[in-house]
Formats: C-alpha cells, sequence, structure tokens
C-alpha cells in the first residue's frame, strides 16, 4: 500500500489564521510522515507571521480573504486537483503519522476518513468542558436523525477521495463545515472510515479562534438547516402531527360540547381548531413533496460522482 501511495498525487491541506507558534513544526511532521505529498497552507487574513514561516518551511501558500474555515475549505477544494486530500489545522494538535494510514484507507476505495478524537484522548487533553459537551450534543443529534454511528463529527482531521471533493458542495462559511460534511455523507450513503488518533491540546502561546458559544450556535443551526433540507418529511411531518393533533383535540372538545348542548359556545376556538388541522396536513404534504425532490436530489449526486469518477479514470489513463 506504501507503494500505492508514493504513485498517487496526495495534498495535505491546511487552513490557517495565526498559527505562527506551530505551522512550522506541522508543516515538517506531515512532510516527514508523507514525503511525497504537496503541503498547501491557506493563510486567512493572518495578522501574524504564519504565511513566511509556511512559505520558509517548503508549503504552498494561498491567501483567501473571506473568513471563516468554510469560506477557505471551498476555495481549497476548487483550486486543488488530487487523487487524496488530507485536511488538518495548523494547531498542532493532530498527528501527522497518522496521515499515511488515512490516505491508505481512501485509496481502498473510502469517500471520507475521518481522524476520530473522540474514542481516544480528546476528553482528556481538551480542557474546554462545553467543548467536550457541545461535541457530545451533535454526535447525538446527527446518529439519531440520520441512524448513524459515528464517533467524531466535529473532527478536523479528515482524509477525502478526488470525487467527494468535487461533488461536495460547501455552503458553511465558519466552523460548522465539518458536521456539514458529514451530514452530507450520511444523506447521500458514502464510504466512511473513522480512525482512532491521539488528540493533543493546543500548546501554550497558540490561541483557539473557535467561539464556544458563538459557533456552538452556528453549528446548531447548520444541523437544523440541513436536517430540515435532507430530511424534509421527517421535519415537516412531525411539525405537520403536532399541529394537527392540537387542532383535533380542540375540534373533539368543541364536538363533546356540541354534542351535549346542541349549540357551538366556542366558535373562535373552532375556526382555529380546523385551521391548526389544515395547516398540519399541509405540512405533511409539503413534507411528502419535498422529501421526493430530495430523494431525487441523492439520485442526481451519484450521477455526478460517477461522472468524475469516470473522468478521474480517463485522466489516469
Amino acid at each position: 500500500m506504501s507503494e500505492q501511495i508514493e504513485h498517487s498525487a496526495v495534498a495535505v491541506l491546511l487552513p490557517c489564521c495565526n498559527e505562527e507558534v506551530t505551522i512550522g513544526k506541522v508543516i515538517r511532521d506531515f512532510h516527514t510522515a508523507l514525503p511525497e505529498a504537496a503541503v498547501y497552507v491557506y493563510d486567512n487574513n493572518s495578522t501574524d507571521r504564519t504565511a513566511e514561516i509556511a512559505a520558509a518551511e517548503g508549503a504552498v501558500v494561498r491567501k483567501e480573504p473571506w473568513q471563516g474555515k468554510g469560506n477557505v475549505v471551498r476555495a481549497m477544494f476548487e483550486d486543488i486537483d488530487a487523487d487524496v486530500y488530507v485536511m488538518a489545522d495548523g494547531d498542532d494538535t493532530y498527528p501527522a503519522d497518522a496521515a499515511p494510514d488515512m490516505v491508505a484507507k481512501v485509496l481502498e476505495g473510502y469517500d471520507m476518513v475521518i481522524g476520530d478524537r473522540l474514542s481516544s484522548t480528546y476528553f482528556q487533553e481538551n480542557k474546554r468542558p462545553f467543548h467536550n459537551f457541545g461535541n457530545r450534543l451533535v454526535r447525538g443529534s446527527i446518529n439519531g436523525l440520520f441512524g448513524a454511528h459515528v464517533t467524531d463529527i466535529m473532527t478536523g482531521y479528515l482524509a477525502f477521495s478526488f470525487t467527494f471533493v468535487k461533488t461536495y458542495p460547501v455552503l458553511s462559511r465558519g466552523f460548522e463545515i465539518e458536521p456539514e460534511m458529514t451530514i452530507h455523507s450520511l444523506n447521500n450513503n458514502l464510504r466512511l472510515y473513522e480512525m482512532p488518533i491521539q488528540y493533543r491540546d493546543r500548546p501554550e502561546g497558540s490561541v483557539s479562534k473557535l467561539d464556544t458559544v458563538g459557533d456552538g450556535i452556528k453549528v446548531m443551526g447548520t444541523i437544523f438547516r440541513m436536517i430540515r433540507e435532507y430530511k424534509p418529511l421527517p421535519f415537516s411531518g412531525t411539525l405537520g402531527l403536532i399541529i394537527g393533533v392540537i387542532g383535533l383535540v380542540l375540534c373533539s372538545l368543541v364536538t363533546l360540547e356540541f354534542a351535549k348542548t346542541g349549540i357551538v359556545t366556542h366558535f373562535p376556538t373552532l375556526i382555529g381548531a380546523v385551521m391548526l388541522v389544515i395547516a398540519g396536513l399541509l405540512l405533511i404534504v409539503t413534507g411528502i413533496i419535498l422529501d421526493v425532490m430530495a430523494k431525487n436530489d441523492r439520485k442526481y449526486f451519484v450521477v455526478d460522482a460517477n461522472k468524475f469518477a469516470y473522468l478521474k479514470r480517463l485522466h489516469i489513463r
């Protein structure tokens, strides 16, 4: 498998913002782990010497003016062509020596390989308890709704195939990009592989750009939006069922009153109840229609993925 890696184009992607303390070591580690790989550092408006240090260490340095990790990932995926992509952070929290095994799994046929921190050292190394809580919350939400068993949904250490990169629509602008990738993969039944890695906390002097509360809200908002888009029938159907049941209960109360007295004294309640039942039915029908559209989108995705795989084989020949 090592010979196969040597004959494959591998790109290491490092989105960075103010990582001068660690970026040099990260680049050296990846050069050692994947000597044939090209290392790309995308500088996201750093105000320190990140770009200068990265260039001195032999990385290809490019600028991304739009702030946010999602914007950087979009630019990386658009600009760079490779057989395998390895994406990590420039903060030296992920071990570069795990990269060859991740690349090997992609070459075996997996679409996305996840560097799983949570099965190893994350909860011991991470000193931010709200981050630990957030990881568990996001993991439970996504696994529950998609019937999956992904352990680490928020990891920044990932490997991708060429087809995944060129067919993945990057919509998020910030740190919500990681759960978006996982939801995209689960929704389209892509081949995922989780590989436990040894996570380590940021070294002294390195500062996280993650806003626990603000970015946490964005992440949950992204999950809510993608569930609404990818799972429209459970989303709209459940909401419609709840509203419809409330309407039916109110209707039954008015009906019981009419059965006893022969008159209807609560016309506003009756009108409101009927409107709730109608609204519930409309939501359920809307969910069914959107579910059909979502299934068609998954069909088109498979067709597009096959086209890219075919083009890649033609390029290899």
